[in-house]
């Protein structure tokens, strides 16, 4: 149906642990539809010399390749070894990941500027007390000001943060990192100085005739990816929470049994809130109800997808279908009427897939095309009438639906999410003293942050959920945000009763609490809440970040936006595993400088193993040893 005939098949038993989606892979199989499980056996060998990260295509004497065997060539044409090419094709994932997330931020500082200059109708400040912290924290003026001055002044500082050309560091890191992490930074010459700056570097250092010494490329690594997290990413989640509300606990259903048969149904996919807040908004209207009456629906159903999904749902309780690996089995159902998407984990594979349904494909954005899709462009301050058009088009697609080939799984849970900064706070009486004192006396062993995405190469949900339910029954808090947080909720993790799996400590502290044992903080971006909660554990407890009994972990990764997540959670201190290797092992010395070197130096460092439970020994163990260090009990 697709152009190409499928010959390779795929179990769905073995590619994803959702009932859900096995379901659906198997009606791919049988009505001949391929999707990426099918697309990943078709490239099987895949390339050798990619998955160890000694390919180099930069300049046009190569593409050059090591011989990882030492039979062949040990350098490139330049001259390049296996150390520096490693190091420079890590570097560039790095900077990619931070431009994807620091690229979202700017977009929200545009609707921010936007709101303040009276140039949109279509958002305002939602969040009147985040917007005056922020602004203090910056030190801007909140005193006997106007709200829209004041967010004018927060927007044009923020905006400075991408090209400023001063040597001075990122203001809303220097507002909120611990002391002692600024400090580390200053000492070892990482401070990023902006965060447009630090990526063109990255990109200028990689170029043929740069930079070749694997160490100063990985630093630079490091100075890009704290430009992300501690500001890209960090601002894209403070302006977020100003925008739309802050979010606190909300209940909502997931997984494709979301999907309703007698309503127009509308897919959110991406990241950015701006177009999926709206979408929402304007398809619960009664106008498009009506609408959707007239063209035979019983009315209109929104459901997220992957990161946008997580925005929607967690300030208005948007369904949720889940995360990245569900997109193309959305509209395998057949009842997807239209599938908005902004940016971001997009495959282009969903125009030819829509092809084969009714399914209407909408890119929004200039920097996201798609051969075959419907390009609609998104303009903030047009935002309901644009929204409108794009919801008109959906409702009017119903009729062209097929019921004949229809087919939407029963399977949904109910979750709980929400649990930004001030929410955990708010839970624990307004002060981390609790959640301390519950780490000192061990009746919490340590908190986890679990991100990342899913990955073909690995049982969907299986690496998320196993590593997170070990963690819970050792009496480890976990938290996260993206992908994890979908197929946590899923799979009853966000729910009060996922409490039986917690140990006998974490269990009486959720209990007591009314939370469950893992906690969704939000999109991929809102990694930048754990920072905050590490952060303000640190600075409580007078230590580094580096002593505090956590780590993280990314079980599923694949896209460059992890690479980006897990260097600045390094950078801050954190242990941090990956389930998926890094195109790395083709050089021996940044494989031991990012897996054992990397932690003298900062505090943290990348562990990597495929198996789960494994994995969740391995941490678990890391957080016990702490423990020791702090003279809490083990």
């Amino acid at each position: 149906m697709d152009g190409e005939k499928v010959v390779l098949r795929v179990t769905p038993e073995k590619a994803s642990l959702n009932p859900a989606a096995q379901e659906l892979i198997e009606k791919a199989e049988k009505e001949g539809v391929q999707t990426a499980w099918h697309r990943y056996l078709a490239q099987q060998p895949q390339c050798g010399f990619g998955l160890l990260g000694i390919c180099c295509r930069n300049c046009m004497l190569g593409p050059c390749r090591i011989d990882p065997f030492g039979n062949g060539p040990q350098k490139g044409v330049c001259g390049a070894d296996a150390d520096t090419i490693v190091a420079r094709n890590l570097l560039r994932m790095i900077a990619a990941g931070a431009a994807a997330h620091s690229d979202h931020a700017r977009d929200i500082v545009h609707v921010l500027e936007l709101v303040a200059e009276g140039k949109t109708k279509s958002y305002s400040i939602k969040d009147v007390e985040k917007l005056l912290t922020v602004a203090k924290s910056l030190g801007i003026p909140i005193d006997g000001r106007d709200t829209l001055e004041i967010a004018r002044d927060v927007a044009h500082v923020l905006a400075h943060e991408f090209g400023k050309h001063d040597e001075e560091p990122l203001r809303l890191l220097l507002a909120l990192a611990p002391k002692r992490r600024k400090e580390l930074w200053q000492k070892i010459g990482v401070m990023p100085r902006a965060i447009d700056r630090e990526v063109n570097e990255s990109m200028h250092r990689t170029t043929m005739g740069v930079d070749a010494d694997p160490v100063n490329l990985l630093l630079h690594g490091v100075r890009t990816s704290l430009a992300d997290g501690w500001s890209g990413s960090m601002m894209a989640t403070l302006l977020s929470d100003i925008l739309f509300g802050t979010p606190k606990p909300i209940e909502y259903v997931i997984n494709l049994g979301v999907l309703r048969e007698d309503y127009v149904n509308i897919v959110v996919h991406g990241h950015n809130p701006i177009l999926s807040m709206k979408i929402a908004e304007v398809a619960m209207s009664p106008e498009m109800t009506e609408l959707a009456k007239k063209y035979g629906a019983k009315g209109v159903n929104v459901a997220g997808m992957c990161c946008t999904g997580n925005e929607v749902l967690m300030r208005l309780g948007i369904p949720t279908i889940g995360n990245t690996l569900l997109q193309e089995l959305a509209i395998l159902t057949g009842a997807v009427e239209a599938m908005i998407v902004d940016y971001q984990c997009i495959m282009p594979a969903l125009a030819t897939l829509a092809e084969c349904y009714h399914t209407k494909l909408v890119t929004t954005e200039p920097k996201t095309k798609i051969p075959g899709a419907i390009h609609i462009e998104f303009d903030p301050a047009n935002a309901d009438e644009i929204a409108k058009k794009i919801i008109t088009l959906a409702i009017e697609n119903y009729p062209n639906r097929n019921n004949a080939r229809v087919y939407i799984p029963k399977h949904k849970s109910k979750a709980i999410a929400g649990f930004s900064v001030e929410a955990i706070l708010s839970a624990l009486g307004g002060t981390l003293d609790p959640l301390i004192n519950a780490l000192k006396d061990g009746t919490i062993k340590g908190i986890v942050g679990v991100v990342g995405c899913n990955n073909v190469k690995v049982k969907q949900d299986f690496g998320l959920i196993t590593l997170t339910e070990k963690l819970i029954e050792n009496d480890i808090l976990v938290v996260g945000t993206g992908c994890w947080a979908h197929a946590a909720a899923i799979h009853g993790l966000f729910s009060k009763e996922a409490v039986e799996k917690a140990g006998p400590g974490l269990k009486k502290v959720c209990q007591a609490l009314g939370i469950p044992p893992a906690l969704h903080m939000g999109s991929c971006v809102d990694c930048s809440r754990i920072l905050i909660v590490l952060g303000a554990l640190a600075e409580a407890l007078g230590v580094d970040i580096s002593d505090l009994p956590v780590a993280g972990s990314a079980p599923e990764w694949f896209s460059e936006k992890t690479v980006s997540i897990g260097t600045y959670f390094v950078a801050s201190g954190v242990f941090t595993h990956l389930g998926v290797v890094p195109p790395v092992l083709g050089s021996k010395k940044v494989t031991k400088i990012l897996t054992e070197d990397i932690e003298g130096v900062l505090g943290g460092k990348f562990y990597v193993e495929p198996d789960p439970i494994k994995a969740a020994e391995t941490i678990i163990s890391v957080i016990r040893e702490k423990r020791r260090k702090l003279g809490w009990p083990v």
